[in-house]
């Protein structure tokens, strides 16, 4: 009679699947796991800024940087990752050039004297335009021998004051960026 019972137990496994084999169990994905990378990690001009000490400047936090290099010119250009502007650009070129050529030939004629930054420095911002609110640039002459330009371009429909307050903060950023690094 136990005989007939497991035998009956194993042909009712049987039929019901639950000795049949299956196929692999499907787990799902693990989330992607998000990574902080340094600017740095561009090269170019971008290992001479920092995405946290931009963010104590200027209150925007960059996470995205692209960089060039062309001759003497060392450019980098950093964002945001979900908009195109703010931007914020630095562009440094070696020169011969002198502090009387600087201020002749390369400030401009709007723009204000910054004080404790190379052996000659300038700020300045301009109107708003298709596609962009006002641009700042600080531009100086650095004391080992570069031109060096952050240039800020806002977002549509920044009102000027709140650029000025910008090219105020991009003063003392740039009196943060050791040229000599590059």
């Amino acid at each position: 009679m136990r005989g007939r019972i497991v035998v009956a137990g194993l042909v009712v496994l049987a039929v019901s699947g639950c000795g049949a084999e299956r196929g692999p169990v499907r787990v799902p994905p693990p989330a992607p796991i998000a990574v902080d990378v340094a600017a740095a990690s561009s090269g170019g001009a971008c290992r001479l800024l920092d995405f946290a000490v931009i963010e104590q400047h200027v209150k925007v936090r960059f996470d995205v940087a692209a960089a060039s290099d062309r001759g003497d010119t060392h450019t980098c250009v950093v964002r945001t990752e979900k908009a195109t502007v703010p931007e914020l650009t630095l562009t440094v070129t070696e020169t011969s050039m002198d502090k009387a050529t600087f201020a002749a030939d390369l400030v401009p004629d709007s723009a204000a004297k910054v004080a404790g930054l190379g052996q000659q420095a300038y700020r300045r911002t301009t109107a708003a335009s298709a596609g962009h609110g006002p641009v700042v640039e600080v531009g100086w002459l650095s004391t080992d021998g570069r031109l060096a330009t952050l240039h800020w371009t806002s977002p549509r429909g920044t009102a000027k004051p709140a650029a000025d307050k910008v090219a105020a903060d991009l003063t003392a950023l740039a009196k943060k960026v050791n040229t000599r690094a590059l």
